[in-house]
């Protein structure tokens, strides 16, 4: 009887033989098709951070001598910075604006409306949202526009309270006070958005139980809810503080540093430097000392996030 047997062809299958890829082929592989992403990232994000790193210790201008014969200079530029009157002031401003606009304004502000949207009617909810965010949405510019006309000795608020004889100009006596206003006027919504996520997160049992347990409002606010956003509040401080340190818009509209320089905020000062007195390379060391004072708030609050 005839035994049947399967045809082989070829050599056996044996796994040494197999043909293997080199890793390093497959991470270039797939690395390949973000090739076009990372060098726009490195043209137009990397490059300007590089120049702007170069022209820090060089003496680059617009007009002068820095124009045509740009030098090394070292940290002249940074000496001559600190050792500025102006530019000390220019910092303190920046940390006030930032304290009262971000850390308590946009902070305290977002997370009370959140909190108010949690507890109300849908119609108050619907209301509260929309007159926020569509602050938020409207262009920096416009804003301090807006609140130009409503601060203005001729502006809105005199003519409401003309009458008890309260009246002045506001953006010459409180300057600092006036453009914090306007940021928090327009930056809360982000605030309240981060919020209301948070606080949706929230299993309604445990507030329930607190509540059972006696606990008013306020003491299940600070023992309950505070307690179980606190990564949240750590993350939204830091978003909204480096979105402050660079506010330039809404300022320079309302009040353009002034007067003087009661308002003059880092990002003005820098501004002035560069653009209206020709020092780029005195204005870039301006910039990357702001970049530091970003850097130093990152650095805390992610300490704070790791501790947490």
């Amino acid at each position: 009887m005839a035994t049947l047997t399967r045809p082989t062809s070829g050599a056996p299958d044996r796994p040494e033989l197999r043909r293997r890829t080199h890793p390093l082929s497959v991470d270039i592989a797939r690395a390949l098709p973000l090739t076009p992403a990372i060098a726009l990232l490195l043209v137009f994000l990397a490059g300007p951070i590089l120049w702007c790193v170069y022209a820090a210790f060089t003496n680059t201008a617009l007009t002068g001598a820095g124009s045509g014969d740009t030098q090394f200079v070292g940290l002249d530029n940074f000496r001559a910075a600190f050792g500025s009157d102006t530019f000390r002031n220019s910092v303190v401003l920046t940390l006030v604006f930032t304290f009262l606009s971000a850390v308590v304004g946009q902070n305290l502000l977002g997370l009370g409306l959140a909190l108010l949207q949690k507890r109300s009617a849908k119609l108050v909810r619907t209301l509260v949202g929309v007159t926020v965010i569509g602050a938020w949405v409207i262009p920096e510019v416009v804003a301090g526009y807006l609140w130009y006309a409503f601060l203005a000795e001729d502006g809105t608020l005199n003519e409401i309270i003309g009458v008890l004889g309260l009246g002045q100009n506001w953006l010459y006596t409180l300057p600092i006070i006036a453009v914090s206003l306007a940021n928090v006027w327009r930056g809360t919504a982000f605030s309240m958005l981060v919020y209301n996520a948070a606080l949706s997160e929230i299993p309604q049992e445990i507030e329930e139980a607190a509540e059972m347990d006696g606990a008013t409002g306020w003491r299940r606010l600070r023992f309950v809810t505070v307690p179980m956003i606190k990564r949240t509040v750590t993350t939204n401080l830091m978003l909204i503080t480096l979105q402050t340190l660079s506010v330039f818009g809404l300022i320079y509209t309302m009040t353009r540093g002034g007067p003087g320089t009661k308002s003059q905020t880092l990002p003005l000062y820098m501004y002035e430097q560069a653009f209206s007195f020709s020092q780029i390379g005195y204005g870039t060391a301006i910039a990357l000392v702001l970049l530091a004072v970003g850097g130093v708030f990152s650095i805390v609050y992610m300490r704070l996030l790791r501790e947490d």
